[in-house]
């Protein structure tokens, strides 16, 4: 009995016993994975997915982390530029050898699935806790601005301008009104202090 299964954007037909180098997966040597996008199984019974087989998986050991052999990347540009670069990559890939190919009951094994390493699976926790940290920054947000009017309302006066404003105490229309052009510390436009002093009445 043979499988095809799909892995790190690509597919090997397996069979148990085989050892195969994959992109690299996130699991330790001597780790227990399956992989769960099986696209086709062989054999007495041939079953083609659509586009994959249901409850089938292929069930591996992790032999080791490896690296393929060294590429060379030459690129020689001619004529004016007349430059040459030189570059080496080595890929990082897992050695596995395939222990089992189960044509059904893949959720019940309990095996865990394979992972890429960069995979979208791999980082989806911190990728989670970040909306979270920012409606949490938002909720707050309202109370650390209670009282304070909005000076960008006033012509000429951006979210820069209104920042600096801020960080020098000035965060109402009353406060900006009573500030004297010629002697603050931040620079204010005499317009800023008439519509201020317009708005806080």
């Amino acid at each position: 009995m043979f499988a095809v299964l799909k892995t790190g954007g690509k597919q090997y037909k397996v069979q148990s016993g085989d050892m195969l180098r994959v992109e690299k997966l996130a699991a330790d040597a001597g780790e227990k994975i399956q992989f769960n996008e099986i696209l086709m199984l062989g054999g007495d019974d041939m079953v083609v997915g659509a586009p994959l087989v249901d409850g089938a998986a292929v069930q591996a050991e992790v032999v080791d982390q490896i690296k393929g052999e060294k590429l060379i990347h030459f690129v020689k540009r001619r004529r004016k530029h007349s430059s040459k670069r030189t570059k080496g990559h080595r890929q990082q890939l897992t050695l596995i050898k395939i222990t089992d190919i189960l044509a059904s009951g893949a959720d019940a094994s309990g095996v865990k699935a394979a992972i890429g390493a960069g995979s979208v699976s791999s980082s989806a926790a911190p990728a989670a806790a970040k909306p979270a940290k920012n409606a949490a920054a938002k909720a707050d947000a309202p109370a650390a601005a209670a009282g304070a009017d909005d000076l960008t309302t006033i012509t000429g006066v951006g979210p820069a301008a209104a920042k600096k404003l801020a960080e020098a105490g000035i965060t109402t229309f009353a406060q900006l009104a009573a500030v004297d052009v010629d002697t603050f510390e931040v620079k204010v436009k005499p317009e800023w202090v008439e519509q201020a002093n317009e708005l806080a009445k």
